[in-house]
């Protein structure tokens, strides 16, 4: 990274940050800015000198944000340009972070590979990048012209042309009804599937103008923006991606370290909320037992009882963040 051009203080419950105009910059013109920046600081409050796990790098907004506070960061991120993006932005920051190409799913394994028992604090920025939808060909966007992949990871097998083009009816229409909540769903895989009989999906606008087709257009959001999404799910098994971080990640936080989540839709965050709140009770009470037992799986404490969402001038500002909820728990002894 080149030499900073200037400094702008930014200032967190935490103190003083300082943050590298020109790496913001570059992130304002290829990544998305990090949401909630200064709540999630503030609540996942790092020690100076522990180390952080931020399982979802990006472009390195949240991970230069920890660094900032004095604790050091071990950084994930499934996507290999993230990964070389960040690597380039945090230069400066030397041996106090590590990037390494994972899902946050296998933290365990990468904090065995190098040796690290516990980590003190964990991140997770949930969703898909702007850099990534901005990417005609990674096959995100609804807007550009691309292959229908939505890899996060390229070396996935699974793509989101060979969800389209080979699974029947029925498992379309659950996937559309479950992961992207469309209240349409039967009707659009009913449609896809009498229409790739013809000529199979390979590309995305093809995909969403035939989805337009189908149900109409309402209003400013497209027609295909929950089929979008709920195809991008299935390809990356992003909820049970989700459901085996939680457990790798709070298994490996030491006593009174935090772990931040931001969700971005109503599946992701009812999970994260299930997770902490069932960990998160000391006792166990069912009308059918004599009296209340301990919960075996007790082990945090909940931080945010309800979740923080941005306020009025993040969300003009960055109109991606309008849907984020981050919920924090803390590690009990």
């Amino acid at each position: 990274m080149n030499a900073l051009l200037y400094e702008r203080p930014i200032r967190f419950a935490t103190g003083p940050l300082l943050i590298n105009e020109e790496a913001q910059d570059m992130e304002d013109f290829t990544y998305h800015s990090p949401v909630l920046a200064s709540e999630t600081i503030e609540l996942l409050a790092p020690r100076p000198g522990s180390l952080v796990l931020d399982g979802t790098c990006g472009g390195g907004g949240h991970t230069e944000a920890i660094l900032h506070t004095g604790a050091d960061v071990l950084a994930l991120d499934q996507d290999p340009d993230a990964v070389e993006f960040a690597s380039t932005r945090l230069t400066n920051f030397g041996k106090r972070v590590t990037l390494r190409r994972a899902n946050f799913r296998d933290a365990g394994r990468v904090l065995d590979e190098l040796g690290i028992a516990q980590i003190g604090g964990a991140l997770l920025d949930l969703g898909v990048s702007s850099r990534q939808l901005e990417n005609a060909d990674r096959g995100f966007s609804l807007m550009r012209n691309g292959p229908l992949d939505m890899r996060m990871d390229p070396g996935r097998e699974l793509t989101a042309a060979e969800v389209v083009n080979s699974y029947t009816e029925e498992e379309l229409m659950k996937i559309f009804r479950e992961l992207g909540e469309e209240p349409a769903a039967r009707r659009i895989a009913s449609q896809i599937v009498k229409l790739r009989k013809e000529t199979p999906f390979r590309e995305t606008l093809t995909l969403a103008k035939a989805i337009e087709k189908i149900v109409g257009r309402h209003g400013r959001r497209h027609p295909a923006t929950q089929v979008f999404q709920a195809l991008r799910m299935k390809v990356n098994d992003e909820l049970g991606a989700l459901e085996e971080g939680l457990l790798a990640l709070t298994s490996r936080l030491e006593p009174g370290s935090r772990i931040a989540v931001i969700t971005f839709h109503s599946l992701e965050d009812r999970i994260v909320k299930n997770f902490f709140r069932d960990r998160s009770r000391a006792w166990l009470d069912r009308p059918e037992w004599p009296e209340p037992r301990p919960n075996p799986d007790y082990c945090l404490r909940l931080i945010t009882p309800k979740p923080i969402e941005p306020d009025p001038v993040e969300q003009r500002a960055n109109p991606r963040s309008r849907s984020a909820k981050l919920r924090v728990a803390e590690r009990i002894g």
